[in-house]
């Protein structure tokens, strides 16, 4: 009984192996592919990796960094917005900056009122109490003067009339009501002829200053809105409203890094292909007249000619893609530049990889 068991699993067995090695044998057709991968349309045409950004007669994209460090306060525009030269794109926070400015220009104002007040002198009032005091000075004088008249002629009629010591106090005291007299006068004088010239130059230097003062942190409070530089697209925002940034960036916590706060670019009627061809096949470039190149998009079956616009003519290590150095040997590149017209049918946007293959016309 046992035996037969045994017989009995090992028919099963051989069975299953046979079944299983007949459905295995069987050829499936393979599937089509997605899409078709990128071939050489020139049959000895250059391939080179590719980065699509906005089109530009210098530099890639517009990278925008804010002259002044804060908080952000307020974005003002959204990714994908077109905006004008001198538009506003975010505020930063001026609270301080806002109130130097005021002070300054309270500075500047005081210093206006009291130059116009230099100018503006004598004043009527002054001049008035000048000339009241010239008039008393004139009638202590006048007295002192009849007094010592009074003295000489006594004493002339009759010297023991009046002491020698009366009559000497007679006459300082006449002296003494000459010399006020001269002081008032001249003080008169000095009140007419109003404030000096040089008292003038001196406050017009300061209120200069100030002024100066009070333009230039003016200046530097616009800075705390941050202005569309040119006519284009907002193609990202890396800033966000109570996020820190300044000159140098702001702080990227994925790549640790530092990014520019609002990346933009021009109208996107056209784009521009930025390509990296290897050093060592940069010899094999066509002449400019003759280039030609077709961008082929991954993840699908469309390819796009390409009107080549210049070749930046300067051979960079090989970090532009990756924004990284990985590579163990020297590996370098030059950029080549071309440019097309945005499809209508099919999405592409700047910072998109795409296989370029590059040959003569």
């Amino acid at each position: 009984m046992k035996g037969k068991l045994i017989f009995l699993i090992s028919g099963a067995g051989l069975i299953i192996a046979v079944a299983s090695a007949y459905i295995y044998s069987i050829e499936h057709k393979a599937l089509p592919p997605a899409f078709n991968p990128a071939s050489d349309p020139f049959g000895k045409g250059i391939y080179a990796n590719g980065i699509i950004e906005s089109y530009q007669t210098n530099g890639e994209n517009i990278n925008i960094y804010p002259e002044v460090s804060g908080t952000v306060r307020q974005i003002l525009v959204s990714e994908g917005q077109r905006v004008h030269r001198g538009d506003p794109l975010l505020v930063i926070d001026d609270t301080v900056q806002a109130a130097t400015a005021e002070q300054q220009k309270s500075q500047a104002d005081a210093a206006l009122a009291l130059l116009e007040e230099l100018k503006a002198q004598p004043r009527k009032e002054n001049l008035k109490v000048s000339e009241a005091q010239v008039e008393l000075a004139k009638a202590n004088q006048k007295n002192a003067q009849d007094q010592l008249d009074k003295q000489n002629k006594s004493y002339e009629l009759d010297s023991k009339s009046i002491s020698k010591d009366a009559l000497d106090n007679a006459i300082n005291a006449e002296k003494v009501a000459r010399a006020n007299l001269d002081v008032a006068i001249k003080q008169y004088e000095l009140t007419k002829a109003g404030a000096w010239v040089y008292d003038i130059k001196n406050q017009e230097k300061q209120y200069e200053a100030l002024l100066k003062a009070f333009t230039a942190s003016s200046a530097l409070l616009d800075k705390y809105t941050v202005r569309a530089p040119v006519d284009g697209v907002v193609l990202s925002i890396n800033a966000a409203v109570g996020g820190y940034i300044s000159s140098q960036g702001i702080y990227d916590a994925y790549t640790q890094g530092s990014d520019p706060s609002i990346v933009m670019g021009s109208p996107q009627d056209e784009l521009g292909v930025r390509c990296y061809i290897d050093e060592i096949l940069v010899h094999r470039l066509p002449a400019d007249a003759q280039m030609h190149a077709q961008m082929f998009i991954r993840g699908t079956n469309v390819n796009i000619p390409l009107q080549y616009v210049r070749v930046q003519p300067y051979v960079s290590p090989k970090i532009e893609l990756s924004d990284q150095r990985l590579e163990r040997v020297d590996v370098r590149v030059l950029p080549v530049i071309f440019k097309f017209e945005k499809p209508k049918d099919i999405n592409l946007y700047p910072g998109q990889l795409v296989d370029v293959y590059i040959g003569e016309k």
